[in-house]
């Protein structure tokens, strides 16, 4: 893993804890709840590292970070609620700790918190402060638009195509990272340097979400921390799954189907449409995807240099390459 990152998520992790707090105390006890509990911060890291490779510093850009946290954050307890999920990072998700009006009281306050770090907070420029408040208003609302688009995927039957999958996990998953490498462009002020930034926020994200869906099928259950076939069960139309589903021949196909989107499969159903998965080879086709796009990701720093570029290309690796 990267080295410099513990050391940044833990200056984001002071900054964030001084910025949450007010009265009632229990409000943001419940905004702070994930935070407190877990994260690799990878996204206020990539606010941190493009700024810096393009000549800023941390200072300048700790509000954005934070501001990219705090509405991350707040997606989570917002998807905790409409999956009724219990647990998150080994503790109990916002709205079963809290009640589901302060969770929803909570993230609320995450979001209107990261918009005023990015219009008020250490921002000497208008025009610095217009562009991160621009910048994250539609990546808000890129994710509101693939949180739908993966609503209305699970819910039909038709099982989605390549391009339709990546169309959603681009806004519901990436735009979050597109957002953060274009934040710390602006921090930097270097407008020019915007779009390329952006462009590598946007392919990490997609390679980032397309390895997280393979390991959240055929992962170890021992590294993932998830039962195994979770999202088969769930009826998750994931990239891998697609794939299986494409690949396989009727026999195989119909032990897949059986358990897909089951919530009543058997461990030994789930564990016979796991073994078939495996057997179909679609690791190397979408650890391809995954480099296609950490490929495009590493052409928009081509012009860069410095440790900072070193260390977000070295982020990019891991993502690709983690353990399964």
């Amino acid at each position: 893993m990267v080295k410099t990152l513990p050391s940044t998520a833990k200056t984001v992790n002071h900054y964030l804890r001084s910025k949450l707090n007010g009265r009632p105390d229990v409000l943001y006890k419940a905004s702070a709840h994930l935070i407190v509990n877990g994260g690799k911060r990878l996204r206020p890291y990539l606010v941190v590292k493009s700024c810096q490779m393009l000549g800023g510093s941390i200072k300048d850009a700790m509000p954005a970070a934070a501001a990219i946290e705090m509405v991350h954050n707040f997606t989570l307890v917002h998807d905790d609620i409409m999956d009724n999920d219990e647990m998150r990072h080994g503790v109990p998700t916002v709205h079963m700790r809290f009640g589901m009006p302060l969770a929803i009281l909570a993230g609320d306050v995450l979001f209107s918190k990261a918009f005023e770090m990015v219009s008020t907070e250490n921002v000497k420029s208008v025009q610095v402060s217009a562009g991160l408040v621009s910048r994250l208003a539609k990546a808000c609302v890129d994710v509101c638009e693939g949180q739908v688009l993966d609503i209305k995927m699970a819910e039909g039957k038709k099982i989605p195509t390549k391009s339709e999958y990546i169309t959603m996990i681009e806004k519901k998953t990436s735009a979050l990272f597109e957002v953060s490498c274009a934040m710390g462009a602006i921090c930097a002020k270097r407008p020019s340097d915007v779009a390329n930034l952006a462009s590598f926020g946007k392919n990490l994200g997609v390679s980032f979400q397309i390895t997280d869906d393979y390991i959240g099928v055929l992962g170890d259950p021992k590294v993932t921390k998830k039962p195994v076939g979770n999202d088969l069960r769930e009826g998750k139309k994931s990239l891998p799954i697609l794939l299986a589903i494409q690949k396989a021949d009727p026999k195989s196909r119909k032990i897949i189907l059986k358990v897909f989107g089951n919530p009543r499969a058997t461990k030994s159903e789930i564990a016979n449409a796991i073994q078939t998965m495996r057997t179909l080879e679609i690791e190397e086709d979408v650890r391809k995807t995954a480099l296609d796009y950490a490929q495009k990701a590493k052409q928009s720093l081509a012009k860069y240099s410095g440790p900072a570029k070193s260390e977000m290309i070295a982020l990019l690796d891991f993502v690709v390459t983690r353990s399964l």
